[in-house]
Order: C-alpha cells, then structure tokens, then sequence
C-alpha cells in the first residue's frame, strides 16, 4: 500500500498498522451492509468400502444421496443419545 492509501476501515496508511487494526478487532464489529451468508461445512470421514456400498445401496432404495442418508442417521442416533435414559 502506497503512504497517499489509507485503509477505509482501519484508517491506517501501512499494511502493519491494518494488522494491528484487526487483531484488535473482529469484521462483524465494522460491517453493516455485508450480506449474511449459510456456510456449509464438510469434512472426509474414512470408512470401509464394503460400510460404504451398504450405505450407498440403502440410499438409492430411498430415492436419496448417501450423504443425505448418512446425515439423517448420525442426527437420530445423537437425538438417542441425547434423551434422558429411563429408570
């Protein structure tokens, strides 16, 4: 950044003071026109492959996507988890 650029936001003219600027400070505290935004969130579990084909099969017998399937599975079995057990 050249000294006759200052940063809108930070107001600094160097690239080390809009660092200091933002270690200080979090991006919701200065915008408020930006849109909001749905993240999806993913992540590779490994599993075996002859796991993998039973799901996949059991999927398309539901006329959904084994990641669809899978989801639905993993949120029953936490709400299971989740719920008192009885006495």
């Amino acid at each position: 950044m050249g000294r006759d650029r200052i940063s809108s936001i930070s107001r600094s003219e160097t690239l080390e003071g809009m660092g200091e600027f933002w270690d200080a400070h979090d991006f919701t505290e200065c915008d408020t026109d930006a849109p909001d935004m749905d993240l999806r969130v993913t992540c590779a579990v490994p599993i075996e492959a002859d796991l993998l084909s039973s799901v996949e099969k059991e999927a398309r017998k539901r006329g959904v996507s084994a990641e669809t399937l899978v989801n639905l599975w993993l949120q029953e079995k936490l709400m299971e988890h989740a719920r008192p057990a009885p006495l």
